[in-house]
């Protein structure tokens, strides 16, 4: 060992200044290879040299097997390939392909190179999936609108998307963003929106046409009368968007393409609305009809009494009409409606979810055992396993790896010996969907002694990991180990419904101690280090230092250690260190006896902590059992100095919910100032807000009626989007109705109301109806792709947007509904209040004159 260190240097002698010169003296003596080291002499005497190569074997080995990967239950070798944060995946594996496919050919040929786990053909299905449901719903929306508005009216608003969408590209492209699934869904959430201020203008212009002003004129009128109700609508939605970009954590990282696109797509959407859509409209616009019924209900509708119409409309108006005269009895039973639901979803609601419980067709199993487990061991516990699975229905592809347990790991237990991943075949491919088949797994590796497996489908989310996740700390380490025993075997034994739970507590193992007596090594010439050194010739060998070969871009360590058969527990009691009174057995001196292991301390903020994780079975819902835990805990009389708190899912949907909280307020606030700005009026900008909260109500409902919680990032971010959509019909609908009050000053207000009411009902219902069926099938779990003639029920696409387009259909669609009848019944209110007040007044005058001359004869009669 001495000899190895002395020589295995570069001594830099110094520089040599001759005076003629100055030159640097270095004395290299480098290990550059595994030959180099043959030659060293050990000893000497006279002119015999002992070599190192003649008392030992020097030769390029494997560092001791501690690892075992397996593909298919086959002995491989894999090589993970992990992409950078801001890389694309497509294009990161392809790249990687080609570079394997560049060294295949210098492969022997007994070498098998394939994929594994490949996630390029998922993304890209998902990708054209999604693509096909945007088609999809762009189909969808341009029918619609072309059977409300005609053909040449539904071309110049369905140009609209494509400008929309491409003014977003543009911008999504410059911000640096990816075409990633999160921005394809901002812009089929767009989508139903971005037309609603094209629909406004042109609709106007439509009838503007059939009053007779040329198309033009009238287009021109349409964009200057809509300018500031469509720049509000649009400037109100992307105000409920805007706090949604700060979101923070990785929930916000995830969320954060959704309103960067949905705020693009929608500022394109107002550019095209005022200034595109009418020039194309001024080229080949045309009333969608001349007829003499068109033109009658029109005039109804401008100058005479829309109740008389016989079609939708006159049967809407003579609603209104109904409403706005009862209008305190129409706000009270809006009031109930909406007290109703909430009190509904309190006793009935399913409580919350952190993100969504779309399926995944990858799942990873993993593996925990205890004791102190050899590799082999490990390696033969973990085959065990790998074989059940093996021989699983509908799964493609499986990789093994065993790893050592008690590695520390805040995020995982120390146990852990393996983990198996694996891919089921596609939806279209199986029988059964992956929570069947990780059921079957469970059953089938539940008797294997001295294993504890652990399944769970990937999280198609922010990774979150376990959805229950309890952490204690103190500074006092004892109180932590009885803490976690106490509460999981509280969770075993009380909570039902929970499975899969671990901790990191330390693990029961053995470790062999050896205790150097100091004296009495001393009487033999020797020390602690010199035992040192000698053990470790039996264990993983003492490094005395390094080389880098050429075609290694890392050092190789150079140990010395004694061969295989000598490396045993045994060899520790015969093992001889080198003194001056010669060789002498460490047994004279040292003791060697068990131990308990010693683990590794994990500290948060410089605190030790422990974790308790668990997973809950299908059908249960982690936040009822967290609630469970809570009041459990509660009753417990736990040292002071020992703090228990919910981490990992628990607490991010605790601040999930907390930032929605605070945007959804941030929002009303923002679209407050700005409706206050446009109509001048506290009373008709909190009439608009009121719309919100039937939105919120409409969500409620309909989490009620499918029986879904509450997801705190998708069925929030829902709620917040709709804050900014549904108070655009009212918008347009207050805004017509000032506009034909100024118009019209002698009309009864509650006619006029009637009629602002008639003439935004197709406006109105188009929108919103736009809106929805652009979101409808993946609202009904539906993914609907036309181009590719493919239809999936239940597949993890439409599972994955479930919560949000159900919170945004059933919300837009209920709040429209009393939107039609509550705001106008609400804008008659203050009417109807200041004519009851009038004619109460006449009587207070004469009650109030009594009582003033009954108080002047009041001293008379005294």
């Amino acid at each position: 060992i001495a000899t190895l260190l002395r020589n295995n240097r570069l001594v830099a002698a110094g520089s040599l200044d001759t005076g003629e010169g100055r030159f640097s003296v270095k004395v290299p003596s480098l290990i550059e290879e595994a030959r180099d080291l043959f030659d060293l002499p050990i000893k000497a005497h006279g002119d015999a040299v002992v070599t190192l190569a003649d008392v030992a074997k020097v030769r390029r080995t494997f560092k001791d097997r501690t690892l075992y990967a397996r593909v298919n239950g086959a002995e491989a070798i894999s090589l993970n390939v992990v992409k950078r944060a801001d890389a694309n995946v497509v294009d990161t594996i392809k790249s990687a392909k080609a570079i394997v496919d560049e060294f295949r050919p210098r492969l022997p040929k007994r070498i098998d190179v394939f994929y594994t786990q490949d996630q390029g053909p998922w993304v890209q299905q998902q990708v054209t999936e999604l693509q096909g449901n945007i088609f999809t719903a762009l189909a969808l929306v341009m029918i619609l609108v072309v059977a409300a508005m005609g053909v040449r009216s539904g071309l110049i608003v369905g140009m609209g998307i494509p400008a929309s969408l491409l003014f977003s590209l543009i911008f999504i492209y410059l911000l640096g963003y990816t075409f990633n699934f999160m921005v394809m869904f901002g812009m089929l959430l767009g989508l139903g929106m971005l037309i609603d201020g094209a629909i406004v203008v042109t609709e106007y212009a439509d009838r503007k046409m059939t009053e007779g002003f040329d198309r033009r004129s009238a287009y021109a009128l349409a964009a200057k009368r809509m300018l500031w109700p469509v720049a509000a609508s649009v400037a109100t939605t992307l105000a409920a968007f805007l706090p949604l970009i700060f979101w923070p954590g990785v929930p916000g990282k995830f969320m954060r393409y959704l309103p960067v696109t949905v705020f693009t797509v929608l500022s394109g959407s107002l550019l095209y609305a005022l200034v595109f859509g009418p020039v194309l409209g001024s080229l080949i616009g045309r009333p969608g009809s001349r007829d003499a019924d068109a033109v009658n209900t029109l005039k109804q509708l401008e100058d005479g009494d829309p109740t008389l119409l016989s079609s939708i409309t006159g049967w809407y108006s003579r609603l209104l009409t109904v409403a706005t005269r009862h209008c305190a009895v129409t706000l009270l039973v809006t009031v109930a409606a909406l007290a109703g639901t909430a009190t509904a979803y309190g006793l009935l609601g399913k409580g919350f979810t952190f993100f969504s419980d779309a399926e995944n067709k990858w799942a990873l199993a993993t593996i925990r055992a205890r004791g102190n487990l050899s590799a082999e061991e490990i390696n033969a516990l973990v085959g065990e396993v790998e074989a059940e699975v093996l021989n699983v229905a509908d799964i493609k592809e499986i990789n093994t790896f065993t790893s050592l347990p008690g590695r520390p790991s805040l995020r995982g237990s120390r146990d852990v010996i393996g983990r198996i991943l694996l891919e089921t075949f596609d939806e279209n491919e199986r029988d059964r969907p992956v929570a069947a088949i990780m059921e079957d797994i469970r059953r089938r590796t539940a008797g294997l002694a001295g294993v504890a497996l652990d399944i769970r489908a990937m999280e198609p989310g922010p990774p979150t990991g376990k959805p229950i996740e309890i952490e204690f700390s103190s500074y006092d380490k004892s109180l932590l180990e009885p803490a976690v025993e106490r509460v999981r075997r509280h969770m075993e034994t009380a909570v039902a419904g929970l499975r899969d739970i671990e901790d990191n507590r330390s693990l029961p193992g053995v470790e062999w101690s050896l205790s150097v007596d100091r004296a009495q090594a001393a009487l033999y010439g020797a020390d602690v280090f010199q035992v040192g050194v000698a053990v470790q010739l039996v264990t993983n060998g003492l490094k005395v230092g390094e080389y880098r070969p050429n075609k290694s871009d890392d050092a190789v360590d150079i140990r010395v250690r004694y061969p295989e058969e000598f490396r045993r527990i045994s060899m520790l009691d015969e093992l001889r260190v080198n003194t001056n009174n010669g060789l002498v057995p460490i047994s004279n001196f040292v003791r060697r006896e068990a131990a308990p292991n010693v683990d590794t301390i994990q500290r948060i903020n410089g605190i030790p902590v422990k974790h308790i994780r668990a997973d809950v079975a299908p059908g249960v819902l982690a936040d009822e059992k967290v609630r469970e835990m809570r009041s459990w805990l509660a009753t417990q009389n736990f040292d002071p100095n020992l703090a228990i708190k919910f981490r990992g899912t628990n607490e991010e949907q605790q601040e999930s919910i907390a930032f929605v909280s605070m945007a959804f307020i941030l929002s009303l606030l923002l679209m407050f100032v700005l409706l206050v700005t446009q109509f001048n009026s506290f009373y008709q900008s909190l009439l608009i807000l009121f719309s919100v909260v039937m939105s919120t109500a409409g969500v409620l409902l309909g989490l009620i009626i499918t029986d879904s919680p509450f997801s705190a990032v998708l069925t929030g971010v829902g709620v917040v989007a709709l804050a900014g959509i549904v108070v655009n019909n009212n918008i347009v609908l207050i805004d017509t109705y000032n506009h034909l009050r100024r118009e019209h000053p002698d009309l009864d207000p509650l006619a006029v109301i009637v009629r602002t009411g008639a003439q935004r009902l197709r406006p109105v219902m188009l929108t919103t109806v736009t809106t929805v069926f652009g979101l409808l099938p993946l609202a009904c779990n539906l993914s609907i792709d036309l181009p590719n003639r493919a239809i999936v029920y239940g597949g993890m696409m439409s599972q994955f947007w479930v919560p949000m387009s159900q919170a945004i259909v059933w919300g837009l669609s209920f709040a429209t509904l009393l939107t039609l009848v509550t705001t106008p019944a609400m804008l008659a209110l203050p009417h109807q209040l200041g004519r009851l007040a009038a004619r109460w007044r006449p009587a207070l005058s004469r009650r109030a004159q009594r009582l003033l001359h009954m108080g002047s004869m009041a001293p008379a009669r005294r």
